[in-house]
């Protein structure tokens, strides 16, 4: 860019312009990069839907990785194991339920 000087100095207006112009340009290239995480967000490569960071259609195998927004109430309906802290001697509280804990899944119907 080149700048119009008037006795050695940009004038006020043109710098406001060229503040203006990066202003906008910014927004443009944030709101592009919002649009294109919400997308990545909403769908995975695989084809299961997703709903905010977590797969709604995810397997229930017999190792579970708890996913935000899980509790044992429902990978228990979910997975059809009704005697998940019996099997899981590690979760002293079921209400203590957290996204990243391993726990072990033994649905009932087994295919």
């Amino acid at each position: 860019m080149a700048f119009v000087q008037v006795s050695g100095k940009s004038t006020k207006s043109q710098l406001l312009a060229i503040a203006d112009a990066a202003s906008l340009y910014c927004a443009m290239v944030i709101l592009g990069l919002l649009l294109i995480i919400s997308v990545k967000d909403n769908y995975s490569t695989d084809g299961a839907v997703m709903k905010g960071n977590h797969f709604l259609n995810r397997p229930c195998d017999e190792i579970y990785v708890v996913g935000e927004g899980e509790t044992l109430h429902t990978i228990s309906d979910k997975c059809d194991d009704p005697y998940i802290v019996e099997r899981n001697p590690h979760i002293h509280d079921p209400d203590d339920v957290f996204p990243g804990l391993v726990i072990k899944i033994v649905p009932r119907n087994r295919s």
